[in-house]
């Protein structure tokens, strides 16, 4: 059998194109010339760094940010982040956001006509442990509409941001949620070359999930690689 060598994905391969005509906003938005390689400067590379007394306790659990319970499916979703080899990577800063059980943002540019949570801010963050695991204890968000198009709706999605030691490492990314009847109608999702969106969708996972109180979820994050996990700012 031949051995399999590592081969640097292509352009286009794994990562959306910055102008993706059918996600009408990058249109006006994306770069019109290329990019300009500037190197990092020392402080970028070193600092200020992302400690793990810079995180207090709870704030992976977004369902105990405020005095009530929030309304909607509790869940539970956790992965690794790894490297192109499967190693994992400890010690990174993974960061979700997103809206509520009803489809609306904490942000009051948010102007969709759905309730807001008042025990929901939908925001959380977790340090990966030596094993590169992560987990977050949240409310399964909901579908909303977007002006991209007519009737165009967003599936239920988290955003999620990976630090490494330092704000310069920063990736960003989107999980969806398997079989959402959403997926074949979004721009964003479809913006993804083919053969890399189902790295976006998480797998539902019944061994994590806690009998009698909530669902699990796994989504497992690689960096870089051939099975690199689409980004958004590449």
């Amino acid at each position: 059998m031949k051995e399999e060598t590592y081969r640097r994905p292509a352009p286009g391969e794994h990562h959306p194109p910055n102008r993706s005509p059918a996600y009408k906003s990058t249109v006006s938005r994306s770069p019109s010339k290329p990019a300009i390689m500037l190197p990092h400067t020392l402080s970028e590379i070193t600092g200020p760094l992302l400690r793990e007394e810079r995180l207090d306790v709870g704030e992976n659990d977004l369902t105990r940010q405020r005095m009530g319970e929030p309304l909607g499916e509790r869940i539970i979703v956790q992965g690794r982040v790894l490297d192109e080899d499967g190693r994992p990577v400890p010690g990174a800063l993974v960061e979700i956001w997103q809206c509520n059980a009803a489809g609306r943002y904490h942000h009051p540019g948010d102007q969709h006509d759905a309730p807001l949570d008042p025990n929901f801010q939908g925001g959380g963050r977790a340090r990966a442990d030596a094993d590169g695991h992560y987990k977050f204890i949240t409310i399964k968000p909901g579908a909303y509409p977007w002006g991209n198009h007519h009737n165009a709706w967003r599936p239920a999605h988290i955003h999620f941001s990976m630090f490494g030691p330092a704000f310069a490492t920063r990736l960003i990314t989107q999980m969806y949620f398997p079989h959402d009847p959403l997926l074949p109608f979004d721009p964003i999702y479809n913006s993804v070359p083919e053969g890399a969106r189902a790295r976006l969708q998480a797998a539902f996972d019944m061994e994590a999930t806690q009998p009698g109180w909530a669902l699990a979820y796994r989504f497992d994050i690689v960096l870089r690689g051939r099975n690199a996990t689409p980004m958004e700012n590449t």
